[in-house]
């Protein structure tokens, strides 16, 4: 068995991130995933540099495991295979502009006639409705929800997030809904249309900021690294490098006051409970910092760690897979074999009994067009 999704057919009219990134995820659980590309390719192959053997980074990161058939939308010969291969598919995903697949009768209305079952996901900036006809693009996203005031310093300028953060959690939630009507079609024979799109994935991931608007009617600020609600829940300085201090609760402050040599700070009562904390942070922070500042970054972590006290390095990303290969999270695995294989990021979610699994490297640009147009063909007879 290839995964929990073995004998799943995905019909995957996305391109650039949050849908390749979901399709990739079921991909990994063993979906056939057929990419369905223009002539011209995903625009994420020519997103460089980076690149590997002349092929972009960002296009080999999102979508290995997939069959590729470039299919002109606009020629009805193709428009004819497209359709072919949605009336088969047990998942069609599409990030087109709302409405935008209807000329060609890919639509979910039309797809549905022929195809009751189908689990059509759409992935759009601002939904079907009033914001439909502009265009989604994460960094807009991120702007227009809030993340980017934020991000960054207080008396500085809104910052980005150094990754495409919402089109990544749009991608997790098209796959959960995915998911989700795959399993009331278990139950009903019925399928549905998904919608996802990234605003309301930012702002539902935007947790306790979103909340302290909704619930407590209060616009939230920017703070650096700083939480709102916690501290010390931020980068210290040591003697070398700044360290991730993250005492979430009273009893692990207690413990970080123990190892840090200074147990009576932890009994003051501007400092004894979270609330206390926060509210006299900056006198707090330097004594911390002064003691921090008697050891090193990696020495403080150890020592921390062994107590229980949540902390860690600010590392580089490849900082960040050495931990994971210290942590044995195996974080890389090689997809393909010879000239073909390609080093990728794991897939996140262990299973105990059915494991992800890696069958297919990035695709080149329909190179599985004969294989693909063959099995239609003779589905069709």
């Amino acid at each position: 068995m290839t995964g929990p999704l073995e004998g799943l057919l995905v019909a995957d009219f996305s391109r650039i991130l949050a849908g390749p990134y979901a399709t990739m995820l079921l991909a990994d659980m063993g979906a056939d995933v057929v990419k369905v590309e223009g002539p011209r390719g995903d625009d994420t192959r020519s997103w460089t540099p980076p690149v590997r053997d002349g092929v972009s980074t960002y296009y080999l990161g999102i979508n290995r495991g997939k069959r590729s058939i470039a299919l002109d939308l606009s020629d009805e010969a193709d428009a004819q295979v497209a359709r072919r291969l949605a009336e088969r598919a047990d998942v069609l995903i599409e990030n087109f502009k709302p409405d935008g697949l209807s000329k060609y009768c890919l639509d979910f209305d039309t797809v549905r006639e022929s195809n009751p079952g189908i689990i059509y996901t759409s992935i759009t900036g601002f939904g079907s409705g009033a914001g439909k006809h502009v265009p989604g693009y994460d960094l807009m996203v991120q702007a227009m929800s809030g993340l980017m005031s934020l991000t960054g310093e207080p008396d500085g300028s809104p910052y980005r997030a150094g990754i495409s953060v919402f089109d990544v959690m749009a991608g997790n939630h098209a796959a959960i809904g995915i998911l989700a009507a795959l399993r009331h079609r278990d139950a009903t024979n019925a399928g549905q249309h998904v919608e996802v799109n990234l605003l309301s994935s930012a702002l539902t991931g935007l947790v306790n900021h979103s909340s302290a608007y909704v619930a407590g009617d209060t616009v939230p600020y920017r703070m650096g690294n700083a939480h709102p609600s916690v501290f010390p829940y931020e980068p210290l300085p040591t003697a070398d490098n700044e360290l991730i201090v993250a005492a979430g609760n009273d009893a692990q402050f207690r413990k970080l006051c123990d190892v840090l040599g200074i147990p009576d700070v932890a009994d003051h009562p501007r400092f004894a409970r979270n609330a206390d904390r926060t509210a006299n942070r900056e006198e707090l922070r330097p004594i911390l910092t002064a003691k921090l500042s008697e050891r090193g970054a990696l020495e403080w972590f150890e020592l921390l760690t062994e107590a229980g006290i949540p902390s860690g390095p600010i590392n580089t990303i490849d900082g960040g897979f050495a931990m994971a290969e210290r942590f044995e999270l195996d974080p890389i695995v090689e997809v393909g074999d010879g000239d073909r294989a390609v080093p990728t990021t794991r897939h996140p979610i262990r299973f105990s009994e059915t494991p992800a699994s890696y069958r297919l490297p990035p695709p080149e640009l329909d190179e599985h067009s004969a294989e693909i147009r063959t099995w239609l063909e003779e589905t069709d007879a």
